[in-house]
């Protein structure tokens, strides 16, 4: 046989072995491929859900954190944006510690990965680790407690999917929430605040390299428990921070000397009673925004508990704030502390129902301006008066006599109010409140009556705040709103004319104020219920309303307790703590009338409770024949736009006579003692007709 031949067998033999070998890989290396797509696939979806939840925060106006709540199972994990909730600097230095290519890479860095391993074979310790931020991620998505190569290869899958699923800036906030600094500690938030007592957003440079050092090796390494090794760890990362050229010699330097803290810091509750009647409303949801200010909030509440412990053991205090113009409430004191059983801390004293003692009184001249039979220069009487079995008596058992009504508001006298709530109507009163969105809780089975104008019906903190800032909304009051929701419509609701709501501040903002105020800033009333139970204070500048409420959350009496010196100081000490000077009241509406008493028109100049009215001689005084007191007056509006005049009809009383329709002058009636007037529109409507002597009469209507 020749040699060719031999060589042919040989090289074919050699050729089949070399397909078969080929063959056999590519069989391998597809089972291979299928055996670990199926492992991939058993691993099951990413536990992204989980991985999500957060604790719920709550936060004010302008995302300052005011409370945040625990998870269940006992974690603080706070909810964070890399981009507006931490320092840039510490991400710098997490990046260049953990993860250079965080950007770059795909969930894996090859290059980080053998760099690991050149260090351990050269160096023999890990010097650096392997893992990107997104592995790191994975691992504490799915913790495993034993580390091996099908950890690791898990891991990297899983970064992978990660990637797939999640941009970069996702992954990123989702391990800040997640990493592990010690205890119940998880997420650079609650890390930062619970260790340094403030938000990762201004971090020193000590700071941002304890942050990075901590989550490797979080329980070993607790401020609360191991602070010697905490400290070490930091500066081993700034060494090798210095080394790779992000951080100078001067600034590790300085930064080493800074001390290592052990003390853990307790988590903010701030507005607690707000926080918890949010997450009553808010169900499930991660972050409730408030529409309060922290900084006022913080101020207020260190004022409640000030006085409240000067005060007495058992004596609270509840304060609440609230925008004018947008009737937003800026802060709520419920309590001086949350935490106090003695003084039932954790009830919501603004709004528990309460006697609110005088301070309805100002709404009770209001519609007494409204309705034009008085003015703040009238004159009125402050004498003995009874009113069937009712005898009001002042609080200091005196009585003024003859006083303007500007001083009788101003000092809260209780015969002229009284007489004064006599003459508008207690169940007009009660229905104007509630026209203002206000409901006043009336002892059973009663009826408005005048006691009500002295405290005798039950009204919260946060409806008489919401009532005063009508007054400085000239009238107009808008319901309070704690919660900032995208779709916010709410109504204004009328509480009494511009002119009349003009009236009142103007005489409160003269009411001579406590030792610690200035007179003519802020237009205010006190109260004090019966017994000694409720102090009162509520006062408004041009942009605020402030209430204030002290007693004992159980009702009983506090021998001493009163509005003028228990609240009043309280009040001033909390504008002053608003940080800004008292903006002016608005300037007076059309429509207000000001003049001294001498020039007031004659039936202004003093007043007279129905019944008492004045004669000269054998004059007789005024009689509305028609409308009738009380009736219904169906009048024609065929034509679309306007009502049918309709007729007022007068008998006796001196000529010149006036007509007067809520208070604003409808004209005079001729001397066939007739008129036709306008209808105000549907509703009820009072007409007065007033007479040359200031004889009146009046009565009211309903139009339809």
């Amino acid at each position: 046989m020749s040699e060719a031949a031999t060589i042919a067998p040989a090289r074919g033999s050699r050729w089949r072995w070399v397909r078969t070998a080929t063959a056999l890989s590519v069989a391998a290396i597809l089972v291979a491929t299928v055996a670990f797509g199926g492992w991939v696939d058993s691993l099951g979806p990413l536990p992204l859900a989980q991985a999500e939840k957060v604790s719920t925060t709550v936060v004010d106006r302008n995302g300052k954190l005011l409370r945040a709540y625990a998870m269940a199972d006992g974690r603080w994990r706070l909810p964070v944006d890399a981009k507006t909730d931490v320092d840039p600097g510490y991400l710098k230095l997490l990046f260049a510690y953990e993860d250079k290519r965080f950007y770059e890479h795909h969930g894996i860095d090859p290059l980080a990965l053998s760099r690991a391993a050149f260090q351990l074979v050269t160096r023999g310790q890990i010097v650096s680790g392997g893992s990107t931020i997104t592995m790191q991620l994975a691992r504490l998505m799915e913790p495993r407690h034993q580390r091996s190569v099908y950890a690791k290869l898990r891991q990297m899958v899983r970064a992978v999917e990660l990637e797939r699923q999640l941009s970069k800036d996702q992954i990123l906030n989702l391990y800040l929430a997640l990493a592990p600094f010690g205890g119940n500690l998880e997420g650079v938030r609650a890390a930062s605040i619970a260790y340094f007592g403030k938000e990762p957003k201004r971090l020193s440079l000590a700071e941002a390299a304890l942050l990075v050092a901590l989550p490797q090796s979080p329980e070993r390494r607790r401020l609360d428990r191991y602070p010697q090794a905490a400290h070490i760890a930091r500066d081993r990362v700034l060494d090798r921070m210095v080394e790779e050229g992000a951080v100078s010699k001067e600034d590790a330097a300085q930064a080493k000397a800074v001390p290592v803290s052990k003390m853990r810091k307790q988590i903010p509750i701030l507005a607690p009673h707000s926080a918890d009647q949010a997450i009553a409303t808010m169900k499930d949801a991660p972050v409730i925004k408030l529409t309060l200010d922290a900084t006022l909030q913080k101020n207020l509440e260190a004022l409640a508990r000030d006085r409240a412990i000067a005060q007495g053991p058992d004596v609270s205090v509840a304060i609440i704030a609230v925008d004018n113009a947008t009737g937003d409430v800026l802060a709520r004191v419920g309590s001086p502390d949350y935490f106090d059983v003695r003084r039932a801390g954790q009830v919501d004293m603004t709004r528990a129902v309460r006697s609110p003692g005088s301070t309805l009184k100002p709404f009770i001249y209001g519609l007494a301006f409204e309705d034009g039979f008085v003015h703040p220069e009238s004159l009125i009487e402050d004498r003995p008066i009874r009113f069937g079995t009712y005898a009001p008596e002042n609080f200091d058992l005196t009585f003024q006599g003859t006083v303007p009504v500007r001083r009788a508001l101003q000092f809260s006298l209780n015969v002229p109010a009284i007489a004064l709530l006599d003459r508008v109507g207690a169940s007009r009163l009660s229905s104007r409140l509630k026209q203002a969105g206000i409901s006043l809780v009336l002892p059973k089975d009663e009826a408005p009556g005048l006691a009500m104008g002295l405290g005798g019906v039950g009204v919260t903190l946060q409806d008489l705040v919401q009532l005063y800032s009508g007054l400085a909304r000239l009238g107009a009051t808008r319901p309070l709103r704690e919660i900032m929701q995208a779709n916010d419509q709410r109504d204004t609701m009328r509480l009494m004319d511009q002119p009349a709501a003009w009236q009142v501040g103007n005489v409160l903002l003269g009411t001579p104020p406590p030792e610690n105020g200035v007179p003519n800033r802020i237009a205010f009333k006190t109260g004090t219920s019966y017994g000694y139970r409720d102090a009162w204070s509520v006062g408004f500048d041009g942009r605020i309303t402030i209430g204030v409420w002290v007693g004992r959350p159980d009702g009983s009496p506090v021998p001493g307790l009163v509005g003028r010196s228990a609240a009043a100081p309280i009040l001033f000490d909390a504008f002053a703590r608003t940080g800004r000077i008292p903006m002016a009241l608005p300037k007076p509406p059309r429509g207000v009338l000001i003049a001294s008493n001498a020039k007031l028109p004659l039936p202004l100049r003093r007043f007279r409770p129905l019944g008492e009215l004045v004669r000269r001689g054998n004059d007789q005084a005024p009689h509305i024949q028609f409308p009738l007191n009380g009736s219904r007056i169906d009048v024609d509006h065929s034509d679309g736009n306007r009502y049918a005049a309709m007729p007022v009809k007068v008998a006796g009383g001196v000529l010149p006579l006036t007509v007067l329709v809520n208070g604003v002058s409808a004209g005079d009636i001729d001397s066939r003692r007739q008129r036709l007037i306008d209808p105000p529109g549907p509703g009820f409507a009072r007409l007065t007709v007033i007479d040359a002597t200031g004889a009146a009469d009046t009565v009211v209507i309903r139009v339809q």
